[in-house]
């Protein structure tokens, strides 16, 4: 008879099903655990031994062995230990699915680990309303965790009794999200009506605060240029209190990447911001892989938020040209010898820049001290084929003197419900992705041009000679500010702004 019980094991920023299978033979007695263990699972064998001995379980004097499938993935981690030990002793035929996580005290003490998070996170996405057996000891965190049944145990032999009798113990009750929610066609999504920062306090700037809000609502990459101090900045921080409302899957997948990342775990229904700076190396930005560890990058921890880039040129250049495909693909793969990841990069990419170098090039008080040389090495950091991927350029105008304390027309508020009401019309039309991450295929079916517009649009990819992705980054633009006007077609005037957004 083989006993199998199910666990998992990390690979790249997911989680790969282990199932856990444990057999006994005729020989002499021995424990072999195949399936590429790390030694971290090898030594597990020590720990199991003594927790079934500590609470009175005999093992057979047989030959015993546990295999780990699919054998060809490499798995590690001490939360091994209570599934192996499950298998070993259970007395069921039960056909219903079981999963356990947890590392054993040697006196049959069930413990937790980290790195027992970011794996349920993902066995709740994929495998909905699972039975689960953890430690007891991380029962306020875990509770959370949605979609999940879970058995909290202390002891190794509440476990198989849990195991073996599941109608015991009651299970777990669901922990519940306390944050505003709005419903659109049977689904939640969760938002923040608070704002830390406004953009009441963005003065001055009406066509980058109404640029913002387009790239707000469609998730639309976004480059501001101006001189120090104009508000790029500001309106780059505020921007994450305006974006559309997270789903529940959303939110798992963000609270995954704060424990990947060694952050403190916490729901929260606003979106990530990550703004590394500019001295960054490029595998902290992109990521790093081992042959048993992977690190995520900072364009996988702005996944379903927004990855800001200040003083933009001053990247190194090997690092920018590299986010010409998590930009285009919304997909990142790493290549090692002893692994090949790939990260979700659908990211809101947000940039801000001066000029020229010295930053004075647009003002109408300061004189510009850069030569012309300067200002075109400056200038050309940036590549076209990267301007291409970029759907918004906003050049801002300085501030006037003495006028900060003048009342603002946009506030964060009314940003937000503005883009929230382009959220739900988005969603209304069958929509399940953002304007601004729509491919080929999306793009036909939701921007649909009237005739006027395609007309204007096919002169303007003549006149200034736009390429084929620029021409669809257009569509995508106007799509969006034509459901901020809450219309079907995409009209001229909608055409009209998308081109105005447009580095040309």
């Amino acid at each position: 008879m083989v006993n199998k019980i199910l666990c998992a094991t990390s690979f790249g920023t997911s989680a790969k099903i282990v199932e856990v299978e444990a057999t006994f033979t005729r020989g002499l007695p021995n424990f072999n655990i195949t399936g590429l263990a790390h030694h971290s699972i090898q030594e597990s064998k020590q720990r199991v031994q003594s927790a079934l001995v500590n609470n009175h379980f005999i093992l057979p004097p047989q030959k015993i062995n546990v295999n780990l499938s699919p054998s060809d993935l490499p798995k590690n981690g001490g939360h091994f230990d209570l599934p192996i030990a499950l298998a070993l002793q259970k007395n069921t035929d039960n056909a219903e699915d079981w999963f356990a996580f947890g590392e054993l005290g040697l006196d049959g003490s069930v413990k937790y680990l980290d790195s027992i998070y970011p794996l349920l996170l993902d066995v709740a996405l994929l495998y909905p309303d699972a039975k689960v057996i953890v430690p007891q000891d991380a029962k306020d965190l875990l509770c959370m965790i949605p979609n999940l049944r879970f058995y909290f145990v202390q002891t190794l032999t509440q476990a198989i009794e849990i195991c073996n009798t599941p109608d015991l113990l009651p299970e777990s009750q669901e922990g519940t999200l306390g944050f505003e929610k709005i419903e659109i066609l049977g689904e939640s999504y969760f938002y923040q009506s608070h704002f830390e920062l406004d953009f009441k306090d963005v003065h001055h700037q009406p066509i980058a605060k109404r640029a913002a809000l387009i790239a707000a609502s469609g998730f639309h990459n976004f480059i501001m240029e101006g001189s120090p101090g104009c508000g790029k900045s500001m309106i780059a921080k505020r921007l994450i209190y305006i974006l559309p409302p997270s789903s529940l899957q959303e939110m798992i997948e963000n609270v995954k990447h704060q424990a990947l990342n060694k952050q403190s775990t916490a729901y929260t229904p606003l979106r990530p911001f990550r703004n590394p700076h500019q001295s960054a190396s490029k595998s902290s930005i992109l990521g790093s892989a081992t042959q048993y560890e992977v690190k995520p990058g900072e364009v996988a921890l702005a996944h379903n938020g927004i990855l800001f880039f200040d003083e933009l040129p001053h990247f190194k250049r090997d690092i920018l040209e590299s986010l010409r495909e998590p930009l285009e693909n919304n997909k990142l793969s790493i290549s090692r010898v002893h692994s090949k990841i790939e990260y979700d990069t659908s990211f809101m990419f947000v940039g801000a820049q001066n000029p020229c170098p010295c930053g004075n090039l647009l003002s109408k008080t300061k004189e510009c001290r850069c030569q012309d040389r300067e200002i075109a090495a400056y200038r050309s950091r940036l590549s076209e084929p990267f301007w291409d991927r970029i759907d918004m350029f906003v050049q801002m105008s300085e501030e006037k003197p003495n006028t900060s304390s003048l009342p603002s027309c946009m506030d964060s508020q009314s940003m937000q419900e503005q883009v929230f009401a382009a959220f739900k019309y988005q969603k209304n039309r069958g929509q399940k992705i953002f304007n601004g991450k729509l491919d080929e295929k999306g793009i036909e079916e939701f921007c649909v041009l009237d005739t006027p517009s395609q007309t204007l649009l096919e002169q303007a990819v003549e006149r200034f000679g736009l390429s084929y992705r620029a021409k669809n980054k257009i569509r995508k633009v106007a799509r969006t500010i034509a459901d901020l006007a809450q219309e079907e077609c995409i009209t001229k005037s909608h055409i009209l702004e998308a081109l105005s957004y447009r580095r040309i």
